[in-house]
């Protein structure tokens, strides 16, 4: 049975979740600019109260981004720094399905519109529907003003709105029939999708893994 760990920093949360023994154990914290002295003592604790190492961990999955720079900076620093010590494949999962993910669990939804608060007047935004317990894309991730953001064109039944761009709730026209503004991703989510992709094969090698940003402004680096 494999062993997967996960790890999330890209928003205010910071949180690490391990399957181990077919057993889910999770410690997540709302830490802002403490993930970086906070992320691998999470992790050697998570291990040590699951009684293995990181020797046992077949792959690490993370939060890719959207999300905060310099969180899903750490994050993929952590992983890759990992990966290549330990040589093992790494699994990088969306934040916008994390939260999703994490509002199917809670909120038994299956039709999510996740937002992220991506300040300059903009949300990160993507549509989500769950098959057999997992929380799939509709259309395209995007990054875009609140009063742009729209569900599906194919959308009908009932949406659930997840996550800090909710707080826009008044500019953005879609119908819901809840909403929760508060919500950040949580590793734990971040784990059942990832065990959906390792069970598919999609796991890559430590340094084909790169962050979206889904913003051109900081992810393209300035002409010379």
């Amino acid at each position: 049975m494999s062993t997967l760990l996960a790890l999330d920093t890209a928003t205010e949360a910071c949180s690490v979740a391990l399957l181990h023994n077919g057993k889910v154990t999770s410690h997540y914290e709302v830490i802002p600019r403490l993930h970086a002295q906070k992320l691998l003592p999470m992790i050697q604790q998570l291990l040590a109260d699951a009684g293995t190492s990181l020797q046992a961990v077949d792959a690490i999955a993370f939060g890719r981004g959207p999300g905060a720079f310099t969180g899903v900076r750490i994050a993929i620093g952590v992983v890759q720094g990992l990966a290549f010590a330990l040589e093992r494949p790494v699994l990088p999962v969306s934040n916008l399905a994390v939260l999703a993910q994490r509002a199917y669990r809670e909120q038994g939804v299956s039709q999510v519109a996740s937002a992220i608060d991506a300040r300059m007047d903009e949300v990160y935004w993507g549509c989500y529907r769950e098959t057999a317990g997992e929380m799939r894309l509709v259309g395209n991730e995007a990054v875009l003003p609140p009063e742009v953001a729209a569900l599906p064109a194919d959308a009908s039944g009932e949406w659930f709105g997840a996550g800090t761009g909710w707080g826009y709730a008044e500019r953005i026209g879609v119908n819901l029939i809840g909403q929760d503004a508060g919500m950040l991703p949580h590793a734990e989510d971040l784990l059942a999708l990832a065990r959906f992709a390792w069970e598919r094969g999609e796991a890559i090698v430590a340094d084909e893994a790169q962050p979206v940003y889904l913003r051109d402004k900081v992810a393209t680096p300035k002409a010379r």
